[in-house]
């Protein structure tokens, strides 16, 4: 199909956007690793073939992490919906019958004012009140002592949501650890009270005997110069 394109490199991508100001876009952010991804993928070309007039984007998100990080992406699947340059909606997840009704409202508006729907494109407003700083680190604290080892990622092990979680999950597994895991996509004040009760602003973190020990990185040269096994099994042998 005609409007349906894989991406091959920034220029590529502002070529296709630039082509038409006024045409409708939607940006599919897809990793071959992430198994949500290959049948998303399969949405996305079912809806190209039922509005030809609109442009569907195939962007392997780290392949082409330029374009990933100019739109905010931190998981995969997600798609973004644009006319021209201008943001219409987006949404994290596949959700299918959200990429219809969106496409199908933008499509048929193309040349009316976009209604404002990137909000509730994205809104799972809690109707409750907010928690207070304090619950919210309170929170942090229980979950990063529910097990020896607390693994904060984007998903879940079975589906990671992004490379850095998928690889530190691969990493835990290959060394037999034994691990909980949150999936902090669930619940945006854990993930914003984790970056301060930590002081460490990225995604995964590893948590040991409830403390920070850091992220993808740090742990793996941890486990690499043996490191690891001297400060996991170094409670072990205070107790024994």
């Amino acid at each position: 199909m005609a409007n349906l394109v894989t991406v091959t490199s920034p220029e590529h991508f502002k070529e296709l956007l630039s082509a038409d100001l006024n045409r409708v876009s939607v940006l599919n952010f897809w990793a071959p690793w992430a198994e949500p991804c290959a049948e998303f993928n399969k949405v996305v070309a079912g809806e190209a073939a039922k509005f030809p007039t609109t442009l569907f984007l195939n962007i392997e998100a780290e392949e082409l992490a330029d374009i990933s990080e100019s739109f905010d992406i931190e998981a995969v699947p997600s798609f973004i919906i644009l006319r021209g340059h201008t943001l219409l909606a987006r949404h994290s997840g596949a959700d299918a019958a959200l990429l219809h009704s969106l496409v199908a409202q933008h499509s048929a508006a193309a040349s009316a004012p976009a209604p404002n729907v990137a909000a509730t494109a994205t809104s799972n407003a809690d109707p409750q009140r907010p928690r207070t700083e304090e619950e919210i680190t309170t929170r942090c604290h229980e979950l990063m002592n529910k097990h020896k080892v607390v693994l904060f990622m984007k998903g879940n092990p079975s589906a990671p949501r992004c490379g850095f979680s998928r690889k530190t999950v691969g990493l835990l597994r290959e060394k037999g650890v034994e691990f909980a895991w949150f999936d902090i996509l669930s619940d945006e004040d854990v993930r914003q009270g984790l970056k301060r009760v930590n002081d460490w602003p990225t995604f995964p973190q590893i948590i040991l005997n409830g403390e920070l020990v850091g992220g993808l990185d740090i742990v793996k040269e941890m486990i690499e110069s043996g490191e690891w096994d001297e400060v996991y099994h170094a409670e072990d042998e205070t107790k024994a």
